[in-house]
């Protein structure tokens, strides 16, 4: 059987034992290091899209990054599975940052712009149009992939929001626990990562990032655009 690349299974075992065996001769002790230990700094929190591999777009190896994908990187407070992985990795592992990472081009985002059905997934992305809805106003002076890109980073800043509001975050940062959320958002047409500003280590600090940011989109900023490079 094969995939759409054209690439059988068996071939992607041979893919993986050809793999393996050049992180072992890099690195003799590398497996036997990873399987008796898991303590990653990072929680990453982005999209299912194949496009953008967490680990290696950061240069990191397997177990420096703890990982939750779903479409259009959303953090529902309904989802008992991405907030097993947030409680998992606060509460457990000790990760010191949660990056809350979208993408530019996101398709299921594109989607909920316009309304397009995609099938069961529209019931998801009802919380991307929610965003949408909700920032309106910061959408009117953009059209087509411009428009896109402005919601991917609305929709970055909200999760943030949903996810310092969440008790388990709080929680952590009620006890003096150190974590940090980051706002990013990753190129696909270049490989680079964006920092949208949104960086808090306390709820407080939330409020008058977001301003900074929503701001920027009334006043037409164009150091973001530069920054972009869209």
């Amino acid at each position: 059987m094969e995939n759409k690349t054209g690439v059988s299974a068996e071939e992607l075992f041979a893919r993986n034992r050809k793999w393996a065996a050049s992180m072992v001769a890099e690195d003799p002790n590398f497996f036997k290091a990873l399987s008796e230990q898991q303590a990653p700094e990072y929680l990453w929190i982005g999209c299912s899209d194949s496009r953008v591999p967490a680990n290696e777009l950061l240069g990191m190896l397997p177990g420096e990054l703890f990982v939750h994908r779903n479409i259009a990187n959303v953090i529902a407070h309904s989802d008992l599975n991405a907030l097993s992985v947030l409680q998992f990795a606060v509460d457990v592992l000790k990760v010191k940052h949660i990056i809350l990472c979208g993408h530019y081009g996101c398709s299921g985002v594109g989607a909920a712009l316009t309304g397009a059905r995609v099938g069961l997934a529209d019931n998801w992305l009802g919380h991307v149009r929610d965003v949408r809805d909700k920032h309106g106003k910061y959408l009117g002076n953009v059209a087509g992939r411009a428009a896109v890109n402005r919601l991917v980073e609305l929709n970055v800043a909200e999760q943030v929001i949903n996810v310092a509001q969440t008790t388990i975050v709080r929680d952590a940062w009620e006890r003096g626990q150190p974590l940090t959320i980051h706002s990013w958002v990753y190129g696909v047409h270049d490989g680079l990562l964006r920092d949208l500003g949104i960086t808090v280590s306390s709820f407080d600090e939330i409020a008058p990032k977001l301003e900074r940011v929503l701001n920027g989109y009334i006043d037409g900023d164009q150091v973001r655009e530069e920054r972009r490079g869209q």
